[in-house]
């Protein structure tokens, strides 16, 4: 963010709140929402919960992400399991698109994927998440908004907002949207991303001591 504005998950966004302002939120498929989806290899027909992945290896997207990391987690808590043991091993991938390729290629027994990263491959790109399956998703979630440092002038931030609330009446704007695979930016508001904060207390300092280890470069 160094140059004071940046589109980020939603759980930084709550964890940083206090020194951030919502400019606004992408509005998708109709909602400003969106979900994690828990995903297996194709070759697992058992597979229905995460709970069902003791002992196997799990792919993780970032320690920051809301749908690829807090999620996951904090369904095992709520299952009264240990998410640090619960796993043989886990993993960060780094990226969404990498988890749904290491669950795809069988490096992964499962991974923690966001749903609108999801859709999108799936109608985009759809030899990405060949050998994979989605099995779950969790309840819907503020978007991963757009923000800006609380610093910023409001001149700068009044038409960066402006800006973005009015992408879609432009030609060139419905363009970028439409490869985003977005609707539009919509204001957004801080109770938007309550649940987040939810899952947040519920982890605890489970997310600062995951067991995960980054995934090796290749």
């Amino acid at each position: 963010m160094t140059r004071g504005a940046a589109w980020i998950c939603g759980y930084p966004y709550v964890l940083n709140s206090t020194q951030l302002r919502l400019v606004a939120v992408p509005q998708y498929r109709g909602t400003p929402l969106y979900r994690s989806y828990l995903i297996v290899p194709d070759s697992d027909k058992k597979t229905e919960a995460i709970t069902q992945l003791e002992g196997k290896v799990f792919a993780y997207s970032d320690p920051l992400s809301n749908s690829g990391f807090l999620i996951p987690r904090t369904e095992l808590l709520a299952h009264h399991e240990d998410p640090s043991a619960f796993f043989r091993e886990s993993f960060f991938t780094f990226s969404h698109r990498n988890v749904v390729q290491a669950v795809a290629a069988g490096l992964a027994d499962g991974g923690a994927v966001d749903g609108y990263v999801w859709d999108t491959i799936i109608s985009q790109f759809p030899a990405w998440a060949s050998g994979a399956r989605k099995v779950w998703q969790s309840p819907a979630y503020g978007f991963p908004p757009l923000v800006a440092r609380k610093e910023m002038a409001m001149s700068t931030f009044d038409a960066l907002h402006a800006a973005l609330l009015q992408m879609h009446e432009r030609r060139d704007g419905k363009m970028i949207l439409n490869r985003l695979a977005l609707d539009r930016f919509v204001n957004g508001v801080d109770g938007l991303y309550d649940g987040i904060r939810k899952l947040t207390h519920a982890a605890g300092t489970t997310t600062l001591a995951s067991g995960a280890r980054p995934a090796r470069a290749t």
